[in-house]
């Protein structure tokens, strides 16, 4: 198959809007990645700039080792699915799958043993014959995966394919697409505004801002090792809780909320790097499932504060609590059903101080 680079890849439009600055990733042979950020952040271009459907202001991209810049896109021996099924309603799903190959001028039994192995890959078999009218939106969903299957290409393009799909029907669309991709043993590179289907998808994942790449990692070191404070809030359901405050010493450092009667004993880890921060802001965060209603057997570094009780949601097998510390502003906990607070409460809250994290107030970098 292909690996994929990018270089100091840079999209400006009409010289002077930079949508994309400077990314350089290096994407893997048969390495599933997955570009993920807000709406505006550049993915979709970088995508697209992969394609060859926008035009590269700066910098190479490479595909199994060649340049593709000026790489037409039908010569480039990649398959793209958007977000948009883009079937044609006149045309039965074989005719669907095979119209691309037709064109390229496959030999017709080529054309027959590829629709009918994508066919059966995808569990489309027996539609062969409807038009896309008579389809679900998944099974049009899997007719659009089985017209880039057909071609095997080098490398899957995925632009946001299950955005228009209900929830259940993403859920079991993003198991087709990853068993798709061990299946297939292909390189994937996929654009979602969705970070858990970043994070229950990707080998890596890419996570943009603004155009700028801020973190290239796996799931579960971006999300226990942010880099920022962008990335720490971008990827976590509910999002990571941030508290600005202040840092002392009087024996032990100590972060302290401004505005509130909330602190904590800074743990050992984090001492030496922000003693030299004492008596400066810095920001913490701390993700709801390290904060709880009771103490959890065997965690030792724990700190409690006083919280008041706003919202209380059930979402099934969990809770969420969201709680005030005095300053107006609103934090979540996720909690298990059996400790439910009441709403209008004073409650104490208790936090597991080693998984918390420290942002510089600055320049927003986990110190």
């Amino acid at each position: 198959m292909a690996d994929v680079k990018l270089e100091n890849v840079t999209k400006i439009y009409d010289g002077k809007v930079t949508a994309v600055r400077d990314v350089n990733v290096d994407i893997n042979d048969k390495e599933f990645v997955v570009l993920v950020g807000p709406s505006g952040c550049g993915k979709s271009t970088v995508l697209r700039m992969i394609a060859g459907l926008e035009e590269i202001s700066l910098g190479t991209i490479s595909i199994d080792g060649k340049v593709v810049n000026d790489v037409p896109p039908k010569d480039r021996d990649i398959a793209m699915v958007f977000q948009n099924y883009a079937l044609y309603p006149h045309m039965s799903v074989y005719e669907n799958l095979a119209f691309g190959l037709k064109l390229r001028k496959y030999e017709k039994k080529e054309i027959e043993s590829r629709v009918q192995h994508a066919a059966k890959i995808l569990g489309i078999d027996p539609y062969l014959d409807r038009k896309p009218k008579a389809l679900s939106g998944g099974q049009r969903q899997r007719v659009a995966l089985g017209r880039a299957i057909v071609r095997q290409p080098k490398v899957f393009l995925f632009d946001e394919p299950l955005s228009n799909l209900d929830a259940n029907l993403r859920v079991q669309m993003r198991t087709e697409i990853s068993r798709l991709h061990h299946q297939l043993q292909t390189t994937m590179i996929y654009v979602t505004h969705d970070q858990i289907e970043a994070m229950s998808m990707g080998d890596r994942i890419v996570v943009l801002k603004d155009g700028v790449v801020q973190q290239v990692e796996s799931p579960l070191n971006i999300y226990h090792r942010p880099v920022n404070r962008f990335v720490a809030g971008f990827i976590g359901s509910p999002t990571m809780n941030f508290m600005s405050g202040s840092m002392d010493t009087n024996g032990k450092l100590m972060f302290h909320q401004e505005g509130s009667t909330f602190s904590i004993q800074v743990p050992p880890s984090y001492e030496t790097r922000l003693k030299p921060l004492t008596n400066k802001t810095v920001t913490l965060g701390i993700r709801p499932e390290h904060i709880y209603a009771r103490r959890p057997a065997g965690v030792d570094t724990i700190s409690s504060f006083n919280a008041r009780i706003e919202v209380v949601e059930p979402v099934g097998n969990e809770i969420f609590i969201y709680f005030s510390t005095g300053t107006g502003a609103q934090y979540v906990a996720r909690l298990a059903t059996d400790t439910p607070p009441a709403v209008g409460t004073d409650f104490e809250m208790l936090i597991d101080t080693s998984k918390v994290h420290f942002f510089d107030k600055e320049t927003e970098r986990t110190l």
